[in-house]
Protein backbone atom coordinates (compact mmCIF):
# COMPACT_ATOMS: atom_id res chain seq x y z
CA UNK A 1 0.00 0.00 0.00
CA UNK A 2 1.27 3.48 -0.77
CA UNK A 3 0.90 6.46 1.84
CA UNK A 4 -2.30 7.58 1.08
CA UNK A 5 -3.69 3.83 0.92
CA UNK A 6 -3.61 2.99 -3.07
CA UNK A 7 -2.43 -0.57 -3.93
CA UNK A 8 0.46 -0.97 -5.36
CA UNK A 9 0.45 -4.62 -6.59
CA UNK A 10 -0.79 -5.52 -9.81
CA UNK A 11 -1.95 -8.78 -8.89
CA UNK A 12 -4.26 -9.96 -6.26
CA UNK A 13 -2.71 -12.07 -3.26
CA UNK A 14 -4.37 -15.21 -1.98
CA UNK A 15 -3.33 -15.89 1.86
CA UNK A 16 -1.22 -19.43 1.73
CA UNK A 17 1.10 -20.93 3.61
CA UNK A 18 3.56 -22.81 1.24
CA UNK A 19 7.40 -23.85 2.38
CA UNK A 20 10.23 -22.19 0.88
CA UNK A 21 14.02 -22.66 0.19
CA UNK A 22 16.63 -20.77 -0.52
CA UNK A 23 20.15 -19.86 0.19
CA UNK A 24 21.98 -17.11 2.01
CA UNK A 25 25.64 -16.91 2.85
CA UNK A 26 25.81 -20.67 1.71
CA UNK A 27 23.10 -21.72 4.09
CA UNK A 28 20.05 -23.26 2.75
CA UNK A 29 17.16 -21.73 4.97
CA UNK A 30 13.67 -22.94 5.07
CA UNK A 31 10.63 -20.23 5.73
CA UNK A 32 7.00 -20.19 4.66
CA UNK A 33 5.12 -18.02 1.76
CA UNK A 34 2.54 -15.92 3.79
CA UNK A 35 0.79 -14.65 0.82
CA UNK A 36 1.10 -15.79 -2.82
CA UNK A 37 0.48 -13.58 -6.04
CA UNK A 38 1.06 -14.20 -10.00
CA UNK A 39 4.13 -11.20 -9.38
CA UNK A 40 5.22 -11.78 -6.13
CA UNK A 41 5.16 -13.19 -1.80
CA UNK A 42 5.92 -12.73 0.93
CA UNK A 43 8.67 -14.89 2.90
CA UNK A 44 8.01 -15.05 6.73
CA UNK A 45 11.39 -14.73 8.43
CA UNK A 46 13.28 -14.11 11.31
CA UNK A 47 16.15 -12.71 9.16
CA UNK A 48 14.75 -10.91 5.52
CA UNK A 49 17.32 -10.16 3.12
CA UNK A 50 18.52 -6.59 2.28
CA UNK A 51 16.17 -4.69 -0.22
CA UNK A 52 17.47 -4.81 -3.49
CA UNK A 53 19.03 -8.58 -2.94
CA UNK A 54 18.43 -10.95 -5.63
CA UNK A 55 17.70 -14.36 -4.84
CA UNK A 56 16.72 -17.63 -6.05
CA UNK A 57 14.30 -20.08 -4.36
CA UNK A 58 12.17 -23.18 -4.57
CA UNK A 59 8.37 -23.74 -3.43
CA UNK A 60 7.53 -27.32 -2.99
CA UNK A 61 3.95 -28.19 -1.63
CA UNK A 62 2.78 -31.78 -1.76
CA UNK A 63 0.22 -31.19 -3.92
CA UNK A 64 2.92 -28.99 -6.20
CA UNK A 65 4.69 -32.32 -7.63
CA UNK A 66 7.37 -31.21 -8.94
CA UNK A 67 8.60 -27.73 -7.11
CA UNK A 68 8.74 -24.32 -8.91
CA UNK A 69 12.10 -22.90 -9.19
CA UNK A 70 12.09 -18.30 -9.22
CA UNK A 71 14.34 -15.86 -8.74
CA UNK A 72 13.17 -13.17 -7.53
CA UNK A 73 14.10 -9.64 -5.73
CA UNK A 74 13.48 -7.89 -2.33
CA UNK A 75 11.54 -4.95 -2.72
CA UNK A 76 10.75 -4.52 1.21
CA UNK A 77 11.11 -6.15 4.65
CA UNK A 78 9.94 -5.73 8.10
CA UNK A 79 12.34 -6.53 10.57
CA UNK A 80 11.72 -9.11 13.44
CA UNK A 81 11.83 -5.61 16.01
CA UNK A 82 9.08 -3.71 14.17
CA UNK A 83 6.24 -6.86 13.32
CA UNK A 84 3.19 -7.48 14.70
CA UNK A 85 0.57 -10.05 14.96
CA UNK A 86 -1.17 -8.68 11.81
CA UNK A 87 2.73 -7.69 10.10
CA UNK A 88 4.75 -10.48 10.88
CA UNK A 89 8.68 -10.59 9.99
CA UNK A 90 10.13 -11.05 6.95
CA UNK A 91 10.51 -9.95 3.05
CA UNK A 92 8.32 -8.61 0.22
CA UNK A 93 9.51 -10.58 -2.85
CA UNK A 94 8.85 -9.27 -6.73
CA UNK A 95 9.34 -12.61 -9.03
CA UNK A 96 11.99 -11.91 -11.73
CA UNK A 97 11.54 -13.53 -15.23
CA UNK A 98 13.82 -14.18 -17.81
CA UNK A 99 11.07 -14.16 -20.71
CA UNK A 100 7.57 -13.89 -21.01
CA UNK A 101 6.82 -17.68 -21.95
CA UNK A 102 8.87 -18.14 -18.48
CA UNK A 103 6.20 -15.64 -16.46
CA UNK A 104 3.51 -17.19 -18.59
CA UNK A 105 4.27 -20.84 -17.41
CA UNK A 106 4.87 -20.04 -13.85
CA UNK A 107 1.31 -17.97 -13.33
CA UNK A 108 -0.31 -20.68 -14.96
CA UNK A 109 1.52 -23.30 -12.51
CA UNK A 110 1.14 -20.69 -9.82
CA UNK A 111 -2.97 -20.56 -10.68
CA UNK A 112 -3.28 -24.31 -10.88
CA UNK A 113 -1.66 -24.55 -7.59
CA UNK A 114 -4.01 -22.09 -5.87
CA UNK A 115 -7.15 -23.71 -7.38
CA UNK A 116 -5.63 -27.07 -5.51
CA UNK A 117 -5.22 -24.84 -2.11
CA UNK A 118 -8.27 -22.79 -2.33
CA UNK A 119 -10.68 -24.55 -4.61
CA UNK A 120 -12.14 -23.17 -7.63
CA UNK A 121 -15.09 -21.18 -6.30
CA UNK A 122 -12.48 -19.11 -3.77
CA UNK A 123 -10.48 -18.76 -5.94
CA UNK A 124 -12.55 -17.12 -8.24
CA UNK A 125 -13.60 -15.26 -5.88
CA UNK A 126 -10.40 -13.80 -4.33
CA UNK A 127 -8.51 -13.70 -8.40
CA UNK A 128 -11.47 -12.35 -9.19
CA UNK A 129 -11.23 -14.53 -12.28
CA UNK A 130 -12.19 -17.86 -13.87
CA UNK A 131 -10.49 -21.03 -12.16
CA UNK A 132 -8.52 -23.03 -14.88
CA UNK A 133 -9.38 -25.99 -15.42
CA UNK A 134 -7.65 -29.10 -16.66
CA UNK A 135 -6.21 -32.53 -14.43
CA UNK A 136 -2.68 -31.82 -14.64
CA UNK A 137 -0.31 -30.98 -11.88
CA UNK A 138 0.13 -27.68 -10.59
Amino acid sequence: MTADGRERRESRRAVVQLPIEYERLNALLSDYTRNISRGGTFIRTDRPLAEGTVLSFTIRAPKLGDPIVLRGLVRWRVEPAQSRPDRPAGMGIEFVFESPEQKSAVENRLDRLLVSSLGPAAFEKLMGKRAPTGGETP
